[in-house]
């Protein structure tokens, strides 16, 4: 991914407007001259008219304060904190701490290195098949030669992907079918199998029947029971990110590496050798922190963020974010959020949901130059009836119920909601195309500053 992304910036020459190596401290919203002042960490400061946050939802890594963790003697490291250079755990005794999307992807790799590895488990994952494979020579032609069919399906579907929801309940079809689409889709692979059927995160009933299918795939591929066991998720499929893995459950089927479950016995302190839990000791020689994020505002409150009467993003946020559309909030002029909390965002495909606020911001952008505007600014009703939306669609799914970094509950005090907006990409398109097409419909934007109500 960072090679394409290197190579996509020299192809277009985006590089000579990057400053790279810069962190923003702060960023103060002028009343009097209707403009932002932004300051880096090198003491640069800078004025502009747009303050535009493309910060990311997941760039801030979170590491739990284990009791004794400076104490270690050996090497650790956070994997989204991975050393270029690579890091050599060959014939060495590993721990990694986690078991989300980065552990299921590392876990497979690292055990073919390490003399040892064990992993140590809080909550298990409903983990799919990947299915990542050589790609042959006429599935890349294919892929060509209908890429923009495949691209408008993309934009098209709640997901950003190119699948299509199932029509039917996973209820109202005979067992034998509900299977055989099951097999189907986990033979395909990839996230699709949760669009198997319509209701999968609607109705508990239904999501069972999925549950049941991953539970049995998981006994099956696992061969010790208890192990099988720990590694089985019990509530709801899709309520957390199911990771996309490739030999994860395969792994703990190796000699040389152990499932430590610290649901039951927590890490009570990192130790010089190692880490011990309620019941045991381990020895290692590397921990890696496979812990997560502060995802969806921890960046944006990481910066000094201010806006109308000194009023501080962090103030504004302190019984949780409230935006409109997930790209702006009331207090804040001039200021959008690419991938907001409360937009789609990692509940998509991510390019897509970032390439449809990219291009509702720079239109929005491009209709004030046209007209001569100065600011534009979130009413305080809009922002009320978007959450009060945003709240009714996540009270009517499953996903709620489940503790998870999607709400929040990662983070010791975070408030705990469901931050990114679960409506699907293909709504809320519309509901910001419209939004543009009434005038900027609960917005308020004008010729010159001015505090909006």
């Amino acid at each position: 991914i960072l090679r394409y992304l290197q190579f996509a910036a020299d192809k277009l020459d985006l590089r000579r407007d990057m400053q790279f190596d810069t962190r923003v401290e702060s960023a103060v919203f002028d009343e009097a001259t209707n403009r932002w002042n932004i300051t880096t960490d090198s003491g640069e400061h800078i004025v502009a008219k747009f303050f535009i946050t493309g910060v990311g939802c997941l760039s801030i890594p979170f590491t739990p304060k284990f009791k004794g963790i400076e104490s270690f003697q050996g090497e650790s490291h956070h994997t989204a904190e991975w050393p270029h250079e690579g890091v050599d755990l060959a014939g060495k005794r590993v721990a990694v701490i986690g078991t989300g999307a980065t552990a299921v992807q590392i876990v497979p790799e690292i055990a073919e290195e390490t003399d040892h590895l064990y992993v140590f488990q809080r909550t298990p994952s409903h983990d799919l098949p990947g299915r990542n494979r050589p790609l042959g020579k006429e599935y890349i032609e294919e892929v060509k030669a209908t890429y923009k069919e495949i691209w408008k399906t993309a934009r098209e579907a709640p997901a950003g992907f190119p699948f299509k929801r199932g029509p039917k309940s996973a209820l109202e079809v005979s067992p034998e079918e509900r299977q055989s689409a099951y097999e189907a889709a986990w033979e395909r692979g990839s996230l699709s199998f949760g669009a198997t059927f319509n209701d999968l995160l609607l109705n508990k009933e239904a999501n069972d029947t999925a549950n049941d299918f991953i539970r049995a795939k998981i006994s099956e591929t696992v061969r010790d029971p208890k192990t099988a066991d720990l590694l089985t998720p019990t509530y709801p499929f899709q309520t957390k990110r199911p990771p996309l893995e490739h030999g994860y459950y395969e792994t703990f089927n190796r000699e040389n590496v152990d499932l430590i479950d610290v649901q039951s016995a927590p890490i009570e302190e990192i130790t010089p050798t190692g880490i011990r839990t309620a019941d045991a000791e381990y020895e290692v020689d590397c921990i890696i922190y496979a812990t997560g994020f502060d995802a969806m505002t921890g960046a944006l409150l990481k910066m000094d963020i201010r806006g109308r009467d000194g009023i501080t993003l962090k103030e504004k946020w302190a019984d949780g974010p409230v935006t409109y559309l997930g790209l702006t909030a009331h207090g804040f002029p001039n200021m959008f959020m690419i991938t907001g909390p409360q937009s789609p965002s990692v509940l998509t495909n991510m390019p897509m949901g970032i390439e449809q606020h990219v291009e509702w911001i720079a239109d929005c952008m491009v209709h004030m130059r046209e007209h001569n505007l100065e600011s534009i600014e979130a009413q305080g009703d809009a922002e009320d009836g978007w959450i009060a939306l945003h709240n009714m669609i996540a009270d009517a799914t499953l996903v709620a119920q489940t503790d998870s970094w999607w709400v929040g509950a990662n983070i010791p005090g975070k408030k705990r909601i469901l931050y990114p907006y679960i409506g699907g990409l293909d709504t809320y398109r519309a509901k910001c195309d419209d939004v543009a097409a009434k005038g900027y419909e609960g917005f308020v934007l004008s010729s010159e500053a001015v505090a909006v109500e």
